[in-house]
């Protein structure tokens, strides 16, 4: 979804796209392929999501390359985490919520700084239908995208005179490697 979303905003016109994974392989790969098609309008920077300092020094990286700026903020990483309940573990837990619930957490609120600067931005959420209608053996997805869910909607009020808008984005079944 993330590498489409590149694609997308870099096709419409973006003058500047940050492209954050874990996996370096994987993203060296696509900016370089994003670059050669796009000259000097893609920034990639590997980031752990389950830390915090890593998502800041990402989002500081990407006001850096976006001259001062980042209008839109993708929170993207997530992980299905299919268990049996009785299976999972207070790590699972943990690991689930690090990844789907915190590392939008962290890159929310590293980014409202250089939104509230520039008069304001965009931040979406993905979450999933799960939120909605949870099933046997998503316990960990379902609740971590229920609470990103949920923190989407309250921010959504709490930073409308900031003239920060958010949206929950509840996408379909996608060819990724949850599936």
């Amino acid at each position: 979804i993330g590498l489409a979303l590149c694609n997308g905003m870099l096709s419409f016109g973006a003058k500047a796209v940050i492209q954050a994974d874990l996996n370096g392989e994987k993203l060296k790969a696509e900016s370089t392929r994003l670059d050669a098609a796009y000259p000097g309008r893609v920034l990639a920077i590997q980031t752990d999501v389950t830390k915090q300092e890593s998502v800041a020094a990402m989002i500081r990286q990407a006001a850096e390359f976006g001259g001062g700026q980042i209008h839109l903020l993708f929170n993207n990483a997530g992980l299905g985490l299919s268990k049996a309940f009785d299976e999972t573990t207070d790590a699972d837990w943990k690991f689930a919520f690090d990844v789907n619930f915190y590392g939008a957490l962290y890159g929310i609120r590293a980014v409202l700084p250089v939104m509230r600067a520039q008069g304001g931005g965009h931040i979406a959420n993905t979450a999933s239908g799960i939120a909605f209608s949870p099933m046997a053996y998503q316990s960990l997805y379902s609740a971590t995208k229920s609470a990103l869910l949920a923190l989407t909607c309250a921010l959504r009020y709490e930073l409308w005179d900031d003239n920060i808008r958010l949206s929950t984005v509840i996408p379909g079944t996608v060819a990724t490697a949850i599936w």
